[in-house]
């Protein structure tokens, strides 16, 4: 009896150190309760709609143990509108941001630089005017299952920045839905993804981009635009958009495991990077090596269209496109150096590849081509004209049938590729294109309406 009670009491004490949450109803009062907020505190903002005159400061902060949590009554439940949004500044670190609808003007939901540490999750974005719809420039953020949509003006929809000549670090940007984002007339400035700067081009982020969706995303002809080094962007989903996935400034960044549908698929400027294990179906162009205009590492500025040196594009599925591997033409243009382009599966479209600008050094290796109206510019010996025997998935996906040819049949060389399509390990004899043929149940997955977002339950 005496060690019961004695447990109860504990339990009571113990329960009483966990601070209630705080509700509140209006403005005024999320933003004292967010001046007084210590580790562990919950603000809970109840559903309604909320008008602002200035943005909503925080610069409070959590442990990794105890956050912080801001947070709507229900996902998308309170709104914020007016002409502020929530500004996370430094010293910030370890708040959640989470649940919220934000229709204030845009440009004014962001992380700052000094900000560490900190979540945005389940937020509905929906700003109007030119600008940013959320902007990142503080390390170690997470970005998650939130919702982009109906942008109509100029600005990016993420914008991932630094503070001076160093780019964001260690940044997890993941599961977030990228929608309705209509052409802005050409102008340059509308990406729904834009991660970097020139400026901050040749500095290292370490930052991972992974099970996003986007869909109907145009803006301007950069879709994601890359301008950092050491990015990796893998499992994402594209689908009609008609712009197209840019490493535009930068070295080192790998991409795989990406699908594109309908759009004109992935650029290339920049050195060492790799590009395997990604799908590209009904692309008007899969894959397109930039025609350098300068060579960044000789002095050129960070502006430039930078020469791609040493590139990987191998162990890639082009199905159905209307043009396949381009060097596109740019007069007087460098052309590209050392790119390494094998055991990519090619099926159906125009020429496997056209070369409209000098490649030097490259190397061409089994790479399977069917139904293509010809090899075009890939060298003897770079190819073979078989039928890798694809077959439709349930989900529609073209994959290695298991009697396919390619199977065991490719270069387990490049250490860097060890992983398919499906975030499968590529183990023992490797197979030709995206798909390693294996029994077991992928971890990633094509992404459809509905698995990405701030509605997706966790």
């Amino acid at each position: 009896m005496t060690r019961y009670i004695f447990a109860l009491v504990c339990s009571i004490l113990m329960g009483s150190a966990i601070a209630a949450p705080i509700v509140v109803s209006s403005i005024k009062d999320l933003q004292e309760a967010i001046n007084k907020a210590a580790p562990g505190a919950t603000i809970i903002l109840k559903n309604g709609s909320y008008q602002t005159d200035a943005d909503i400061i925080v610069n409070c902060s959590g442990t990794k143990k105890q956050p912080v949590l801001i947070q709507a009554q229900t996902v998308g439940g309170a709104v914020i509108a007016g002409k502020g949004g929530i500004n996370l500044v430094s010293p910030a670190a370890y708040v959640v941001i989470k649940g919220f609808k934000f229709t204030h003007a845009a440009s004014h939901a962001r992380s700052a630089s000094g900000t560490s540490y900190c979540r945005w999750t389940q937020n509905i974005f929906e700003t109007p005017g030119k600008g940013e719809y959320l902007t990142i420039a503080g390390n170690d953020h997470e970005i998650d299952y939130n919702t982009f949509q109906h942008k109509r003006e100029m600005g990016r929809i993420l914008a991932i920045r630094g503070e001076g000549s160093q780019i964001a670090q260690r940044l997890h940007i993941h599961h977030n839905y990228f929608y309705d984002f209509p052409d802005q007339g050409g102008a340059n400035g509308a990406e729904t993804l834009q991660f970097g700067l020139s400026g901050l081009s040749l500095s290292t982020s370490n930052s991972i981009v992974e099970y996003n969706l986007f869909e109907k995303c145009h803006g301007e002809n950069e879709l994601i635009s890359v301008k950092a080094s050491g990015v990796t962007l893998r499992y994402n989903t594209i689908r009609d958009c008609p712009a197209q996935f840019t490493l535009r400034h930068g070295n080192r960044c790998d991409v795989y495991g990406n699908f594109f549908f309908n759009t004109p698929g992935l650029r290339i400027y920049g050195d060492d990077h790799h590009i395997f294990s990604n799908y590209f179906e009904n692309c008007s162009q899969a894959i397109t090596i930039g025609n350098g205009g300068a060579e960044v590492a000789d002095g050129a500025p960070l502006t430039s269209h930078d020469r791609p040196d040493r590139v990987l594009i191998a162990f890639n599925t082009l199905v159905g496109n209307k043009k396949n591997i381009l060097l596109q033409a740019r007069q007087n243009g460098l052309g590209a150096t050392f790119i390494t382009i094998a055991d990519n599966i090619i099926q159906g479209g125009a020429e496997a590849a056209v070369l409209s600008g000098p490649l030097k050094e490259g190397v061409w290796k089994n790479n399977w081509l069917y139904q293509v109206t010809g090899p075009g510019d890939i060298p003897a010996g770079g190819y073979q004209l078989k039928d890798a025997q694809l077959v439709k998935d349930s989900k529609g996906i073209y994959r290695l049938g298991a009697r396919s040819p390619t199977i065991g049949t490719a270069d387990a060389g490049f250490k860097l590729v060890n992983v398919d399509l499906d975030a499968q390990p590529r183990a023992g004899k490797w197979d030709v294109g995206a798909d390693q043929y294996l029994n077991g149940k992928g971890i990633a997955q094509v992404l459809q309406t509905g698995q990405a977002g701030a509605t997706v339950n966790q």
